[in-house]
């Protein structure tokens, strides 16, 4: 609920902000386009209103998406990178199941799988060689 109505606030701000952002004089030449005083919003206290609003409606903007970020991570339960069975075996001082098992012993390989050593390498060779 609460993140509906900061979503809603949220684009009617942006929204306002837009419109008051384009109403703003043109300060530069940008595509060629003149800022002379033709405008119908062109004295000096308009434009310190517009600025205003302007900074005023940035900073709503600001407030409201940190606003939507908090509310959104609030419902959210904390999870962990972490395994949940091993963070709760260790906030009991116990090991995981997987740790709980006795590892077995690795057996040798059968010697005909293993690699040939230098001396059965060099046995192999011409007796010339």
């Amino acid at each position: 609920m609460l993140q509906t109505i900061l979503l809603v606030a949220m684009i009617l701000v942006s929204i306002a902000l837009t419109g008051v952002i384009l109403l703003q004089r043109s300060e530069g030449g940008a595509l060629g386009m003149g800022g002379g005083p033709s405008g119908f919003m062109s004295a000096r206290g308009a434009g310190n209103l517009l600025t205003r609003a302007t900074s005023i409606l940035g900073t709503l903007f600001f407030l409201l998406a940190i606003g939507l970020t908090i509310s959104g991570n609030v419902s959210r339960a904390s999870r962990s990178v972490v395994d949940a069975d091993a963070v709760g075996a260790l906030a009991l001082d116990e090991q995981p199941a997987a740790a709980q098992q006795q590892p077995q012993p690795a057996q040798p390989a059968p010697a005909s799988n293993a690699a040939p050593s230098l001396e059965d390498l060099e046995a192999s060779l011409p007796a010339g060689q």
